[in-house]
């Protein structure tokens, strides 16, 4: 676009009402939430190009997206122009930041990594309160074995048993996770997962899996045998989308 300006946006959601990020043909997208705020302010429609495409139900606190406009229609600080735009949004959606970046920047392909935390509530009773953001495992976990079984998945690795089938073909199945670590705070396990990029359900595969160890259902080291056997068959379950969040991505390698 000729004479525009680019506009960094940080956007956190709860992501229990809506199809995921991308817009969708049937349900709601977060982003066409986001586009029609944008469209209350700026007359040319600006489409926005996130980092990420989060799953149906899956939330996010650190979402990074960037919009072009045209330079005549931005009118106010950038400060102001989050208020703005949050005054258009749901209250499930909030525009954290906005920020001026440089025409080279691309939230997605300037990306270098991206960290997603999944929480689990592991008590005989769910926490009502996070119901909505931890998924419940109401039998007793063997954390140590949980964290010796996350220690094989850093480092580079082919991801295909531990991701669903997105319905198109794929380059490379192969990942970097440079952290996969596990918190207990009580009853709330936090799973961190950082990696250079995620397959489809990859995060989700991956603590499935490792509360199936915790359950005792696998060995830690069979975790190393299922990497090599690239095959999702014989892994562990699918965690539901609602125990994971979108915290952080990373540019520059910060």
């Amino acid at each position: 676009m000729i004479d525009a300006v680019k506009i960094k946006l940080t956007i956190a959601y709860d992501g229990t009402a809506y199809e995921g990020w991308q817009a969708q043909k049937i349900g709601t997208g977060v982003q066409e939430k986001v586009e029609a705020a944008l469209a209350k302010l700026f007359p040319s429609r600006p489409r926005v190009h996130s980092s990420s495409r989060t799953d149906a139900g899956v939330h996010a606190l650190g979402m990074v997206a960037h919009f072009e406009a045209r330079r005549a229609e931005l009118r106010m600080p950038m400060p102001k122009l989050a208020l703005a735009l949050n005054a258009w949004l749901p209250a499930d959606i909030r525009v954290l930041s906005a920020a001026r970046v440089r025409g080279d920047f691309h939230a997605r392909f300037g990306a270098t990594g991206k960290e997603y935390r999944y929480f689990v509530w592991n008590h005989p009773g769910m926490n009502p309160l996070i119901r909505h953001t931890a998924w419940h495992v109401a039998r007793a976990l063997d954390v140590s074995a949980m964290r010796q079984g996350a220690a094989y998945f850093v480092g580079r690795h082919d991801f295909q048993s531990f991701t669903a089938n997105p319905g198109y073909a794929r380059r490379s199945t192969v990942r970097t996770l440079t952290r996969c670590a596990l918190k207990r705070s009580g009853r709330l396990l936090t799973f961190t997962i950082v990696g250079d990029g995620f397959l489809y359900k990859m995060c989700r595969g991956i603590v499935g899996t490792l509360v199936q160890v915790g359950l005792g259902k696998f060995a830690p080291g069979q975790i190393e045998e299922m990497l090599a056997s690239k095959d999702r068959r014989v892994a562990g379950m699918t965690a539901p989308a609602h125990g994971l969040a979108l915290w952080k991505v990373h540019y520059g390698g910060r």
